[in-house]
């Protein structure tokens, strides 16, 4: 009984303190909001009826008036910069920078917004100026991921190295798959002007961030070859398969021109025809029937695609078999089978591309770095087709 009658007398109290609660709730909202111009609530109302232009002129009437609502002022400016009015943007941002009145957060986070209204109008020196200033800051994540950006814009991979490096510190994220990246198109500039010693370091380095990188034992096989080591090359070649089956595709035309050149053209169609049993692809068969119909003659290549097209059908297989056929085909049937072989391929051009894994952006050529996305290594070396992806 003293249970129930402590409960009696504490339930209204509770009651009462809610009620009081929400009426000094409500009476701010209230006051808060007859303090907010009209010209505040007609932007929101455009906001929601899809009239943006409308509702900006209506926040700059606000801010006009009440020169102290800085949030409004912020989105305003990022509203200027997303539409591409960056000049606007810039005053606006360059305005709140300069304000004495303002605290140190709210000057960084006008910095910040300066530097990508910068980034934005391509005036990357500037951004990058900006954005320098921020690191150590409360933004410095978020500023040193925008210069990553600017500096692979610009291709400055040794800036682009320290960033990212600085970026694992104060993200905790790994970046080590772009700076090998990064490592390896500093060894391609090496190899563009025929300093395969240069770029032979940086390759390792490369494999020591990312013992994945396909592209770094891509290279380093073609760093031995242009020194006359084929045997070193090709090794570097078969790495591959240890490290991501798939993209033995991109290096089937070197592995055979090189056991080749060493007059072991046998030996090396062997290898591919293993590559094309384990790791079925539609350039895995190109190269092995080019190099059989080189080494055994147009029935051993045709005997490959057929048997290659029944495992593992496919329009682009089937494309590459009527090739074969018009090869010993007679003068009666070459017509048709032209004509046959004339509609597939107009179909399999949709087919033979690649496709970014990251944000679907199709391309007739593989891509280390995305050129929409521009992230790094989401290209898989197979086609579309192959995939199973819609055309």
């Amino acid at each position: 009984m003293e249970i129930e009658l402590w409960w009696l007398l504490v339930l209204p109290l509770f009651f009462a303190l809610g009620w009081l609660a929400a009426r000094v709730d409500i009476r701010q909202v209230v006051t808060e909001s007859r303090l907010l111009p009209a010209s505040y609530f007609k932007g929101l109302n455009f906001l929601l009826n899809e009239q943006p232009d409308k509702a900006i002129e209506a926040f700059i009437e606000v801010v006009n008036v009440n020169p102290q609502t800085i949030e409004l002022h912020f989105a305003l400016g990022s509203l200027f910069r997303r539409r591409g009015e960056v000049e606007r943007a810039i005053r606006m941002h360059q305005h709140l920078a300069e304000r004495e009145d303002l605290g140190q957060d709210q000057k960084l986070q006008a910095l910040l917004e300066l530097a990508q209204d910068y980034l934005k109008a391509g005036l990357l020196d500037r951004a990058e100026d900006y954005f320098s200033k921020l690191d150590g800051t409360a933004h410095a994540e978020i500023a040193l991921g925008f210069l990553l950006e600017i500096y692979e814009q610009e291709k400055e991979w040794r800036r682009a190295i320290a960033t990212a490096e600085r970026l694992e510190v104060v993200g905790g994220r790994s970046l080590q798959k772009e700076i090998a990246n990064f490592l390896c198109e500093l060894a391609e500039r090496e190899l563009m002007q025929s300093r395969p010693e240069a770029a032979r370091p940086l390759l390792l380095e490369a494999l020591q961030h990312h013992r994945l990188c396909v592209r770094a034992n891509l290279l380093l096989g073609d760093v031995e070859k242009l020194n006359g080591k084929l045997l070193a090359a090709i090794t570097a070649w078969q790495q591959i398969e240890s490290q991501s089956p798939i993209h033995l595709t991109l290096i089937a035309e070197r592995l055979y021109a090189a056991y080749r050149d060493l007059q072991r053209p046998e030996e090396g169609l062997q290898v591919l025809r293993v590559f094309l049993e384990k790791y079925p692809s539609t350039d895995l068969l190109e190269t092995a029937y080019q190099a059989t119909l080189s080494i055994q003659g147009v029935t051993q290549a045709y005997q490959l695609v057929r048997d290659e097209v029944r495992r593992t059908p496919t329009l682009l297989g089937l494309d590459k078999l009527l090739e074969v056929q018009l090869l010993e085909v007679s003068a009666e049937r070459r017509n048709d089978l032209e004509l046959a072989k004339q509609l597939i391929h107009q179909h399999t051009r949709n087919l033979a591309m690649y496709k970014c894994g990251h944000c679907g952006f199709r391309a007739r050529q593989f891509y280390w770095h995305c050129p929409a996305c521009s992230e790094w290594e989401t290209y898989s070396p197979k086609r579309i087709e192959e995939k199973g992806l819609p055309a």
